[in-house]
């Protein structure tokens, strides 16, 4: 582990201790290094990779902080990331929202509130409005998903999903595309998630989730090689 890499950790201990919980303004530089037993240099190195990293951020004049260290936060730039993938690895993340998804649909089944229940109803209204319209169908169709994740009540669930589901949205939208039949199968498979979330069942819920996860991830890997987005 290098110097910088040690300087990070102590300074993470400090912040999962609670000695720096969330909000908490940083000692000035020297009396920090002072208190970690290194530099200045070394900490000011540290300091900045944290503020990258989003658990630190420095507000000009006043000082270094410690984030809310909210989920939406610090997994803020997982979209970023996934927008690189390709090929193969465009799979991969296909299989992580296999798994992710349909447990997040199950849960929100057994929480979902009538005020969530109604925006999800309002997007899918929506998606059978647009079924000849590919983008804004996609539009409503990630909108639904967003819906129905949040409505799980996990902040952190939530936002792992927002941030994988970006690139499958656009695989979503070339699929409508290339596929005439894509918009119709979509909203059916919408309304089947749709009627387990109303009737509360979890199970049902998960099942169609999952159903229709497989039928994107089943078209990628059919064409990933040659025609992926």
């Amino acid at each position: 582990m290098s110097l910088t890499d040690m300087a990070i950790t102590r300074i993470r201990d400090l912040v999962r201790s609670g000695e720096l919980p969330p909000g908490a303004k940083l000692p000035p530089e020297q009396r920090l290094a002072s208190q970690l037993g290194i530099s200045r240099n070394l900490t000011r190195e540290a300091v900045k990779t944290l503020v990258v990293a989003r658990v630190l951020e420095i507000r000009r004049g006043d000082g270094t902080y410690v984030t809310s260290l909210e989920p939406a936060l610090l997994l803020q730039g997982l979209g970023s990331a996934v927008e690189l993938l390709r090929g193969e690895t465009l799979l991969e993340l296909t299989e992580v929202r296999r798994l992710f998804e349909p447990v997040a649909t199950g849960l929100a089944a057994s929480r979902i509130s009538a005020d969530s229940l109604a925006q999800v109803t309002y997007h899918l209204d929506a998606m059978i409005e647009a079924r000849d319209d590919v983008e804004l169908l996609n539009v409503h169709d990630a909108a639904f998903h967003r819906a129905v994740v949040a409505a799980a009540g996990n902040s952190t669930l939530t936002t792992l999903l927002e941030g994988i589901s970006s690139r499958t949205v656009r695989a979503r939208v070339w699929r409508g595309l290339v596929d005439g039949d894509a918009g119709d199968r979509t909203i059916a498979e919408h309304r089947a998630i749709h009627a387990a979330l109303a009737a509360g069942d979890s199970a049902l819920a998960e099942a169609a989730a999952l159903l229709h996860v497989h039928t994107t991830e089943q078209w990628l890997r059919d064409h990933v090689e040659h025609d992926a987005p």
